[in-house]
Protein backbone atom coordinates (compact mmCIF):
# COMPACT_ATOMS: atom_id res chain seq x y z
CA UNK A 1 0.00 0.00 0.00
CA UNK A 2 1.27 3.23 -0.71
CA UNK A 3 -0.07 6.99 0.67
CA UNK A 4 1.11 10.27 0.05
CA UNK A 5 0.38 12.98 3.16
CA UNK A 6 0.21 16.57 2.46
CA UNK A 7 2.16 18.90 5.34
CA UNK A 8 0.16 21.01 6.85
CA UNK A 9 3.18 23.67 7.74
CA UNK A 10 5.88 23.08 4.98
CA UNK A 11 7.48 25.77 7.12
CA UNK A 12 7.80 23.18 9.76
CA UNK A 13 9.16 20.42 7.57
CA UNK A 14 12.38 20.30 9.54
CA UNK A 15 10.68 19.94 12.88
CA UNK A 16 8.83 17.30 11.60
CA UNK A 17 11.55 15.31 10.13
CA UNK A 18 13.55 16.34 12.90
CA UNK A 19 17.58 16.58 12.00
CA UNK A 20 18.95 14.45 9.38
CA UNK A 21 15.62 13.23 9.08
CA UNK A 22 15.97 11.73 12.67
CA UNK A 23 12.19 10.97 13.45
CA UNK A 24 11.39 9.58 10.15
CA UNK A 25 14.13 7.06 10.70
CA UNK A 26 12.30 6.47 14.28
CA UNK A 27 8.97 6.23 12.60
CA UNK A 28 10.55 3.44 9.67
CA UNK A 29 12.31 1.57 12.02
CA UNK A 30 9.72 1.41 14.26
CA UNK A 31 6.84 0.49 11.68
CA UNK A 32 8.58 -1.06 9.23
CA UNK A 33 7.51 1.30 6.27
CA UNK A 34 9.38 3.01 3.75
CA UNK A 35 9.21 6.98 3.86
CA UNK A 36 9.95 9.07 0.99
CA UNK A 37 10.29 12.53 2.24
CA UNK A 38 9.45 15.78 -0.91
CA UNK A 39 9.21 19.14 0.41
CA UNK A 40 5.56 19.53 1.21
CA UNK A 41 4.85 15.93 1.03
CA UNK A 42 5.45 12.22 2.65
CA UNK A 43 4.72 9.15 0.91
CA UNK A 44 4.35 5.98 2.78
CA UNK A 45 4.94 2.67 1.42
CA UNK A 46 4.29 -0.86 3.14
CA UNK A 47 1.75 -3.38 4.22
CA UNK A 48 -1.65 -1.48 5.09
CA UNK A 49 -1.41 -1.67 8.97
CA UNK A 50 1.87 -0.19 9.31
CA UNK A 51 1.30 2.90 6.95
CA UNK A 52 -2.28 3.56 8.32
CA UNK A 53 -0.07 3.32 12.03
CA UNK A 54 2.79 5.72 10.47
CA UNK A 55 -0.02 7.93 8.81
CA UNK A 56 -1.63 8.42 12.59
CA UNK A 57 1.71 9.23 13.75
CA UNK A 58 2.67 11.79 11.71
CA UNK A 59 -0.44 12.87 12.05
CA UNK A 60 -0.12 13.51 15.81
CA UNK A 61 2.84 14.98 15.06
CA UNK A 62 1.62 17.61 13.11
CA UNK A 63 -0.92 18.31 15.59
CA UNK A 64 1.66 18.52 18.01
CA UNK A 65 3.74 21.12 16.16
CA UNK A 66 0.91 23.65 15.95
CA UNK A 67 1.61 24.56 19.40
CA UNK A 68 5.60 24.34 19.48
CA UNK A 69 8.49 24.72 17.32
CA UNK A 70 10.06 21.22 17.59
CA UNK A 71 9.20 17.48 18.62
CA UNK A 72 11.77 15.43 21.10
CA UNK A 73 12.64 11.97 20.24
CA UNK A 74 10.41 11.39 23.35
CA UNK A 75 7.24 12.51 21.64
CA UNK A 76 7.97 10.80 18.58
CA UNK A 77 7.99 7.38 20.53
CA UNK A 78 4.96 8.06 22.58
CA UNK A 79 2.98 8.95 19.26
CA UNK A 80 4.29 5.43 17.76
CA UNK A 81 3.55 3.63 20.60
CA UNK A 82 -0.32 5.36 20.88
CA UNK A 83 -0.25 4.18 16.87
CA UNK A 84 0.64 0.47 17.41
CA UNK A 85 -1.73 0.77 20.76
CA UNK A 86 -4.65 2.25 18.91
CA UNK A 87 -3.87 -0.97 16.04
CA UNK A 88 -4.56 -3.40 18.59
CA UNK A 89 -7.89 -4.87 19.37
CA UNK A 90 -6.90 -5.30 23.00
CA UNK A 91 -6.20 -1.41 22.91
CA UNK A 92 -10.04 -0.76 24.07
CA UNK A 93 -9.86 -2.58 27.32
CA UNK A 94 -8.58 0.34 29.04
CA UNK A 95 -10.27 3.73 30.19
CA UNK A 96 -9.03 6.20 28.08
CA UNK A 97 -10.37 6.94 24.55
CA UNK A 98 -8.20 7.40 21.71
CA UNK A 99 -9.65 10.41 19.61
CA UNK A 100 -8.16 12.44 16.70
CA UNK A 101 -7.52 15.25 19.38
CA UNK A 102 -3.89 14.67 20.78
CA UNK A 103 -5.23 14.10 24.57
CA UNK A 104 -7.34 11.04 25.13
CA UNK A 105 -11.05 11.41 26.10
CA UNK A 106 -12.19 9.08 29.26
CA UNK A 107 -14.53 8.04 31.47
CA UNK A 108 -14.68 10.16 35.12
CA UNK A 109 -17.01 8.73 37.18
CA UNK A 110 -17.66 5.10 37.85
CA UNK A 111 -20.93 4.86 36.02
CA UNK A 112 -19.39 6.64 32.59
CA UNK A 113 -16.64 3.71 33.37
CA UNK A 114 -19.48 1.08 33.47
CA UNK A 115 -21.05 2.86 30.13
CA UNK A 116 -17.49 3.06 28.13
CA UNK A 117 -17.13 -0.76 29.28
CA UNK A 118 -20.66 -1.48 27.88
CA UNK A 119 -19.74 -0.16 24.78
CA UNK A 120 -16.46 -1.97 24.07
CA UNK A 121 -18.63 -5.33 25.11
CA UNK A 122 -21.78 -5.10 23.38
CA UNK A 123 -23.53 -4.69 20.18
CA UNK A 124 -26.51 -2.63 21.35
CA UNK A 125 -26.40 -0.37 24.47
CA UNK A 126 -28.95 1.90 25.52
CA UNK A 127 -27.89 5.02 28.04
CA UNK A 128 -30.05 6.85 30.15
CA UNK A 129 -29.44 9.55 32.40
CA UNK A 130 -29.92 13.29 33.07
CA UNK A 131 -28.36 16.38 31.14
CA UNK A 132 -24.42 16.61 31.95
CA UNK A 133 -23.82 12.99 32.46
CA UNK A 134 -21.38 12.57 29.04
CA UNK A 135 -24.30 10.36 27.70
CA UNK A 136 -23.69 11.34 24.16
CA UNK A 137 -20.32 12.55 24.85
CA UNK A 138 -18.87 9.33 25.27
CA UNK A 139 -20.97 7.77 22.83
CA UNK A 140 -19.51 9.96 20.07
CA UNK A 141 -16.14 9.30 21.09
CA UNK A 142 -16.14 5.90 21.14
CA UNK A 143 -17.71 5.82 17.76
CA UNK A 144 -14.32 8.30 17.16
CA UNK A 145 -12.34 5.96 18.78
CA UNK A 146 -13.47 3.25 17.00
CA UNK A 147 -13.21 4.85 12.84
CA UNK A 148 -9.44 6.16 13.72
CA UNK A 149 -8.92 2.29 14.92
CA UNK A 150 -10.28 0.84 12.18
CA UNK A 151 -12.83 -1.07 13.70
CA UNK A 152 -15.35 0.60 11.20
CA UNK A 153 -16.41 2.22 8.53
CA UNK A 154 -18.16 5.06 9.21
CA UNK A 155 -19.91 6.75 11.85
CA UNK A 156 -23.81 7.78 11.75
CA UNK A 157 -25.30 10.47 13.99
CA UNK A 158 -29.32 10.46 14.13
CA UNK A 159 -31.61 12.42 16.14
CA UNK A 160 -35.25 13.08 16.15
CA UNK A 161 -34.86 16.28 14.09
CA UNK A 162 -38.30 17.76 15.19
CA UNK A 163 -39.20 17.01 18.91
CA UNK A 164 -42.83 16.19 18.46
CA UNK A 165 -43.12 14.43 14.65
CA UNK A 166 -40.18 15.67 12.78
CA UNK A 167 -42.21 18.53 10.37
CA UNK A 168 -38.87 19.37 8.54
CA UNK A 169 -40.99 21.02 5.67
CA UNK A 170 -41.63 23.85 8.27
CA UNK A 171 -38.66 24.82 9.01
CA UNK A 172 -36.49 27.39 6.47
CA UNK A 173 -33.55 26.12 4.66
CA UNK A 174 -32.14 23.12 2.51
CA UNK A 175 -32.43 19.66 4.50
CA UNK A 176 -28.75 20.08 5.45
CA UNK A 177 -29.65 23.51 6.77
CA UNK A 178 -33.43 22.00 8.31
CA UNK A 179 -31.19 19.39 10.46
CA UNK A 180 -28.32 20.79 11.48
CA UNK A 181 -29.73 22.85 14.58
CA UNK A 182 -30.89 19.40 15.94
CA UNK A 183 -28.06 17.59 15.51
CA UNK A 184 -25.42 20.53 17.40
CA UNK A 185 -24.91 18.88 19.90
CA UNK A 186 -23.48 15.70 18.20
CA UNK A 187 -21.54 18.09 16.57
CA UNK A 188 -20.03 19.91 19.42
CA UNK A 189 -19.09 16.73 21.34
CA UNK A 190 -16.89 16.16 17.98
CA UNK A 191 -15.30 18.90 17.67
CA UNK A 192 -13.59 18.48 20.42
CA UNK A 193 -11.92 15.17 19.12
CA UNK A 194 -10.81 16.57 15.32
CA UNK A 195 -10.25 19.37 13.85
CA UNK A 196 -12.72 20.96 11.87
CA UNK A 197 -11.21 20.50 8.80
CA UNK A 198 -10.58 16.54 9.84
CA UNK A 199 -14.82 16.75 10.41
CA UNK A 200 -15.54 18.56 7.21
CA UNK A 201 -13.02 16.01 4.96
CA UNK A 202 -14.79 12.76 6.44
CA UNK A 203 -18.21 14.21 5.84
CA UNK A 204 -17.12 14.57 2.15
CA UNK A 205 -15.91 10.82 1.78
CA UNK A 206 -19.48 10.07 3.82
CA UNK A 207 -17.22 8.39 6.65
CA UNK A 208 -19.21 10.55 8.85
CA UNK A 209 -22.75 10.62 8.07
CA UNK A 210 -25.85 12.57 9.79
CA UNK A 211 -29.26 12.07 9.20
CA UNK A 212 -32.67 12.55 10.75
CA UNK A 213 -34.21 10.01 12.12
CA UNK A 214 -37.51 9.36 9.44
CA UNK A 215 -34.22 8.94 6.81
CA UNK A 216 -33.42 5.91 8.54
CA UNK A 217 -35.83 3.45 6.80
CA UNK A 218 -34.74 1.09 4.82
CA UNK A 219 -31.47 0.92 5.43
CA UNK A 220 -29.38 -1.94 6.48
CA UNK A 221 -25.98 -0.36 8.24
CA UNK A 222 -23.11 -2.22 7.97
CA UNK A 223 -19.49 -1.74 9.95
CA UNK A 224 -20.92 1.71 11.50
CA UNK A 225 -21.04 3.34 14.57
CA UNK A 226 -24.73 4.35 15.04
CA UNK A 227 -25.63 7.07 17.61
CA UNK A 228 -29.11 7.69 18.14
CA UNK A 229 -29.73 10.79 20.26
CA UNK A 230 -32.45 12.13 22.07
CA UNK A 231 -34.20 8.84 21.61
CA UNK A 232 -36.63 9.67 24.54
CA UNK A 233 -38.42 11.30 21.91
CA UNK A 234 -38.81 8.89 19.73
CA UNK A 235 -42.35 6.63 19.23
CA UNK A 236 -42.33 3.39 19.46
CA UNK A 237 -42.70 2.32 15.56
CA UNK A 238 -39.91 4.89 15.57
CA UNK A 239 -37.62 2.95 17.88
CA UNK A 240 -38.35 -0.61 15.79
CA UNK A 241 -37.69 0.96 12.69
CA UNK A 242 -33.66 2.84 14.19
CA UNK A 243 -33.06 -0.64 15.92
CA UNK A 244 -33.59 -2.97 13.33
CA UNK A 245 -31.64 -1.05 10.86
CA UNK A 246 -28.68 -2.63 12.00
CA UNK A 247 -26.10 -4.30 10.04
CA UNK A 248 -22.99 -6.65 10.41
CA UNK A 249 -19.99 -5.66 12.52
CA UNK A 250 -21.79 -2.61 13.85
CA UNK A 251 -22.46 -1.39 16.98
CA UNK A 252 -25.56 0.68 18.13
CA UNK A 253 -26.05 3.34 20.48
CA UNK A 254 -29.27 4.91 22.29
CA UNK A 255 -29.02 7.63 24.08
CA UNK A 256 -31.54 9.45 25.98
CA UNK A 257 -33.38 11.78 29.19
CA UNK A 258 -36.48 9.35 29.78
CA UNK A 259 -37.55 12.21 32.73
CA UNK A 260 -37.11 14.74 29.67
CA UNK A 261 -40.14 13.41 26.91
CA UNK A 262 -40.93 15.91 24.55
CA UNK A 263 -43.95 14.02 22.55
CA UNK A 264 -47.15 14.85 23.29
CA UNK A 265 -48.05 11.83 24.69
CA UNK A 266 -45.13 11.04 26.67
CA UNK A 267 -46.50 7.55 27.39
CA UNK A 268 -45.90 6.41 23.77
CA UNK A 269 -42.07 7.31 23.99
CA UNK A 270 -40.05 4.99 22.52
CA UNK A 271 -37.38 4.84 24.77
CA UNK A 272 -39.27 3.56 27.62
CA UNK A 273 -41.37 1.10 25.56
CA UNK A 274 -37.71 -0.67 24.15
CA UNK A 275 -36.73 -0.55 27.82
CA UNK A 276 -39.68 -3.07 28.54
CA UNK A 277 -39.36 -4.95 25.97
CA UNK A 278 -35.87 -5.94 25.42
CA UNK A 279 -34.89 -6.08 29.00
CA UNK A 280 -32.84 -9.51 29.93
CA UNK A 281 -32.08 -9.81 26.13
CA UNK A 282 -28.31 -11.27 25.60
CA UNK A 283 -26.18 -9.11 24.14
CA UNK A 284 -27.86 -5.79 25.12
CA UNK A 285 -26.49 -3.78 27.61
CA UNK A 286 -28.46 -1.04 29.65
CA UNK A 287 -26.92 1.20 31.49
CA UNK A 288 -28.48 4.03 33.70
CA UNK A 289 -26.31 7.32 34.55
CA UNK A 290 -27.18 9.38 37.66
CA UNK A 291 -26.64 13.24 39.17
CA UNK A 292 -23.20 11.48 40.56
CA UNK A 293 -21.93 11.11 37.19
CA UNK A 294 -22.77 14.76 35.98
CA UNK A 295 -19.38 16.41 34.57
CA UNK A 296 -20.73 19.88 33.48
CA UNK A 297 -20.63 22.88 35.69
CA UNK A 298 -21.35 21.93 39.42
CA UNK A 299 -24.17 24.46 38.88
CA UNK A 300 -26.31 21.67 36.98
CA UNK A 301 -26.08 18.92 39.49
CA UNK A 302 -27.99 21.66 41.72
CA UNK A 303 -30.84 22.73 39.22
CA UNK A 304 -31.12 18.76 38.47
CA UNK A 305 -31.64 18.37 42.34
CA UNK A 306 -33.55 20.74 42.74
CA UNK A 307 -36.13 19.50 39.80
CA UNK A 308 -36.29 16.04 40.92
CA UNK A 309 -37.51 17.38 44.68
CA UNK A 310 -40.26 19.13 43.22
CA UNK A 311 -38.76 22.84 43.82
CA UNK A 312 -39.90 25.72 42.11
Amino acid sequence: MELTITLEDAGKRAALFGSGDRHLRLIRGALGVQIAARESSIRLSGNTRAVGQAATVLEQMQRLLRDREELGDEQVAEAIARATRIGDPGAFNGDAIEVYAPTPVGPKTAGQKAYVQAIRQHDLVFCLGPAGTGKTYLAVAMAVSMLKAGCIQRIILVRPAVEAGEKLGFLPGDMQAKVNPYLRPLFDAMADMMTFDQIKRLMSNDMIEVAPLAFMRGRTLNSSAIILDEAQNTTCSQMLMFLTRMGHRSKMIVTGDDSQVDLDHPESSGLTDALRRLSGLDGIAFIRLDKLDIVRHRLVQDIVNAYANGKA
